[in-house]
């Protein structure tokens, strides 16, 4: 129960993602949310929100859990810690958010589930571009049958990350972050899987083409969706000198739309054999501007997370388990390439690297 009117949050991790929460909060973006307290272990990277919002900054994430005023807990850290850190959150009875990826193995989101569930506890994960009106305008199409039979579905990442990304000792590795699949492009992942999955069955190969680390910085992949429907997948962070394209595109037997912008925020093509009276306005009227690759997704997130609490309700907008779903996706990528076969969803088949 909360028991302000304001929600109470703290911030485990105050890095480049912190930033951009913190950044919603001091601009007043979100609705009754207050900074309360911070932990990183470079204290350096807590100054900004001490001196920002008066939060009290804490050296020790045990010692940050013993505040009894802290409603949620951010969990804002590396993906490999996501798992570790929002389970000791919900052991010492906070509800807690956890950034992408909720965890690195599938099941690890099980039991966040069952513990939240047990102690009646939030556990909500991130996916903020679902809440793009791009992105809802496309569900909504989908779900009311526009489409018609789906054709294909595909998403597409070209981006640039230089090495110096991958030298902070976690970036790029199996244990803790993966390659681009799960790092910049599982956006893309849950977004096409949300749209148009389950998929079935996939083949995917990797490379690294440009960057030296565990993982891969370039991926493609071949999908059957369970309704029928083929589709591509292709990323990279090897493009050069800079980001350039990341997309979603829908065919079907009905029409064709395309998403696309820094962080799916754009609506860039929209026609339908059957129209609507509104298709000529929809490129401009469910496009945003957004001032980086984060997009505005969270401000929509965060405040129904607030409004769900303020209400004694722990059903957050997404679940740990439906947050796993990417991760899922992203397994079985892997796992075709460490297998060197077509690999089916309904195995549970898992990559015997990522997380590990």
């Amino acid at each position: 129960m909360i028991r302000n009117t304001r929600l109470n949050i703290a911030f485990l991790g105050c890095g480049r993602v912190a930033d951009h929460y913190l950044n919603l909060i001091v601009t007043e973006a979100l609705d009754g949310i207050n900074l309360i307290a911070c932990c990183d272990l470079d204290s350096d990277k807590t100054v900004k929100f001490v001196d920002q919002t008066g939060a009290h900054a804490y050296g020790s994430y045990e010692e940050m859990l013993t505040n009894e005023d802290i409603d949620l807990i951010a969990i804002l850290t590396e993906s490999g810690n996501h798992f570790r850190h929002a389970k000791q959150a919900l052991i010492a009875g906070k509800h807690v958010l956890v950034e992408k990826p909720v965890c690195m193995i599938p099941e690890q989101a099980n039991e966040l589930q069952s513990i939240a569930d047990d102690s009646s506890l939030m556990c909500a994960a991130v996916f903020q571009n679902r809440f793009n009106p791009a992105i809802l305008h496309l569900k909504e199409a989908i779900d009311g049958g526009r489409f018609g039979k789906i054709i294909t579905a595909s998403i597409r990442l070209r981006w640039c990350r230089y090495q110096e990304y991958y030298e902070d000792g976690w970036h790029g590795t199996w244990a803790m972050d993966g390659g681009v699949s799960n790092q910049q492009a599982i956006h893309h992942i849950d977004a096409l899987n949300w749209l148009n999955g389950p998929v079935e069955k996939l083949t995917a190969f990797s490379t690294r083409r440009m960057n030296d680390l565990e993982a891969e910085d370039t991926l493609v992949a071949s999908l059957a969706f369970n309704n029928g429907s083929l589709g591509t997948i292709e990323l990279t962070t090897a493009a050069r000198p800079e980001d350039f394209e990341a997309s979603l595109s829908i065919v079907g037997e009905g029409g064709m739309a395309t998403i696309g912008g820094v962080a799916l925020n754009e609506l860039q093509q929209w026609e339908f054999i059957d129209k609507d009276p509104d298709d000529d306005l929809a490129m401009v009227g469910f496009s945003q501007t957004v001032p980086n690759g984060y997009g505005l997704g969270h401000i929509p997130l965060l405040n129904e997370i607030a409004k769900s609490l303020k209400s004694n309700s722990i059903v957050p907008p997404l679940t740990a388990l439906e947050g796993a779903k990417a991760v899922e996706l992203v397994h079985a990528l892997y796992a075709s390439i460490e297998l060197n076969k077509t690999v089916e969803l309904n195995e549970n088949i898992r990559s015997s690297k990522l997380g590990k």
